[in-house]
C-alpha cells in the first residue's frame, strides 16, 4: 500500500536562458523574423505529477506516480529520474504518442514564460488505468486537461468509494472553466490547494476571506491558498492560519514552486495533521526549489527540511474567521 499516488503530467523542460533586455512592461518582446541568442540551456524533468512525487518521495513517503508517457527517449527520461526517486512506475501509462515538453524561458531569474506542449498528458484514459494496483491512503491531483480529465473524475470516484483521502492542486487551465467544472473533484476533496489567481478565479470574490470560505463551503477540510512570494492562507471552517515567507531570497528560477508547496504541505498534513509544522515545510522546501534551476534539483528531504525550520521559521498568524 502507498502513502500517497500523485497523478498529473510528466515533461521534459528545456530551460533557455535569454536576457533581461527582452522583457519589458512585464512581457517578452522579440523581433519576428530575427535569430536569438541563448545563453544557456539546460534539460529536466518537469510536469505537476512528478514533481509533487519527487517531493512526497524525498519527504520519506512510499510514493507513486499516474500519468502517460509516451514512448521515446523523453519517456525514458523521464521514468529513470522516477525510478532514481524510489518512485513506483506500476501505474504509469504508456501509448505512441509524444511525451509532452516544456520550452522555459528565463530571463534572469526572477521572471519566466512556458511554452507547453501537453502531448500524452492529455490522453489519459479510463481504460488505461490498473485500478487494481491503486491501493492508497492518499491522492494527490494536479492539473489534468483534455480527455485526462474525465479520466481524473473518475479516478475520485474510485477513492471516494475506497476511503482514499485526496488532496487537490488545480490550476488555472482548469479553474478558468468555474466552479461548476470543478464541483464533482472539489466537493470529494479533503485538501485544496490553489494560488490566488486561480481562487479569485473560482470564487469571484475578492476578499481572501470570503475566498477561504466560498471555497471551504465547496467542500474541503483544509483549503490553502498561496500568492507566490507574498504571503500563504490556510482555513480549516474555524481559524485562518496566515504565513509570511522570508522575505530575502535569491530567486534563481521559480518553475516547480508550487508543486513543491503543495505536496510537501500535503506531506506534513500525512505525517503529522499539524497545520502550522505543515506550513511550515511547504515554506522551506518551495524556498529551497527557487534558489535552483529545475522543480525538483533542490527538493529535500526531511532531515534536512526540519532542520532549516529550526534554523529560519517563517511567521504564522492564526485568527477566527467570523
Amino acid at each position: 500500500m502507498y502513502d500517497v499516488v500523485t497523478v498529473g503530467s510528466a515533461t521534459v523542460d528545456a530551460f533557455a536562458e535569454t536576457d533581461k533586455k527582452f522583457l519589458k512592461k512585464g512581457k517578452f518582446q522579440f523581433k519576428v523574423g530575427t535569430k536569438l541568442l541563448v545563453k544557456s540551456l539546460i534539460f529536466d524533468v518537469g510536469g505537476g505529477g512528478t514533481n509533487s512525487a519527487v517531493a512526497l518521495s524525498r519527504l520519506g513517503l512510499k510514493t507513486a506516480f499516474l500519468g502517460k508517457l509516451g514512448r521515446g527517449e523523453n519517456s525514458k527520461r523521464i521514468l529513470n529520474l522516477l525510478k532514481e526517486e524510489k518512485i513506483d512506475t506500476a501505474l504509469v501509462c504508456r501509448e505512441s504518442a509524444r511525451t509532452g515538453f516544456s520550452i522555459v524561458l528565463d530571463a534572469k531569474g526572477h521572471d519566466r514564460t512556458i511554452l507547453t506542449y501537453k502531448g500524452s498528458n492529455e490522453d489519459l484514459n479510463v481504460n488505461d488505468i490498473r485500478f487494481e494496483y491503486l491501493d492508497t491512503s492518499w491522492l494527490y491531483m494536479s492539473s489534468m486537461t483534455g480527455k485526462s480529465f474525465d479520466s481524473v473524475k473518475r479516478i475520485v470516484e474510485f477513492a471516494q468509494e475506497k476511503g482514499i483521502r485526496i488532496a487537490f492542486n488545480p490550476s488555472s487551465y482548469m479553474t478558468e472553466k468555474g466552479a461548476n467544472y470543478l464541483k464533482p473533484i472539489i466537493s470529494k476533496t479533503e485538501l485544496l490547494i490553489m494560488n490566488l489567481e486561480e481562487a479569485t478565479m473560482l470564487s469571484k470574490k475578492k476578499d481572501i476571506k470570503k475566498t477561504l470560505k466560498f471555497l471551504h463551503e465547496m467542500g474541503p477540510r483544509l483549503v490553502v491558498v498561496t500568492n507566490g512570494k507574498k504571503d500563504v492562507f490556510v482555513y480549516n471552517g474555524e481559524m485562518m492560519y496566515n504565513l509570511k515567507p522570508h522575505a530575502k531570497i535569491k530567486i534563481v528560477e521559480t518553475t516547480g514552486a508550487g508543486d513543491a508547496f503543495a505536496s510537501s504541505f500535503l506531506a506534513g498534513i500525512i505525517k503529522t495533521e499539524d497545520i502550522e509544522f505543515s506550513l511550515q515545510l511547504a515554506l522551506v522546501n518551495a524556498e529551497s526549489v527557487i534558489t535552483h534551476h529545475g522543480a525538483k534539483n533542490k527538493l529535500l528531504k526531511m532531515g534536512e527540511a526540519i532542520r532549516n525550520i529550526k534554523k529560519n521559521p517563517g511567521k504564522i498568524i492564526m485568527r477566527k474567521l467570523k
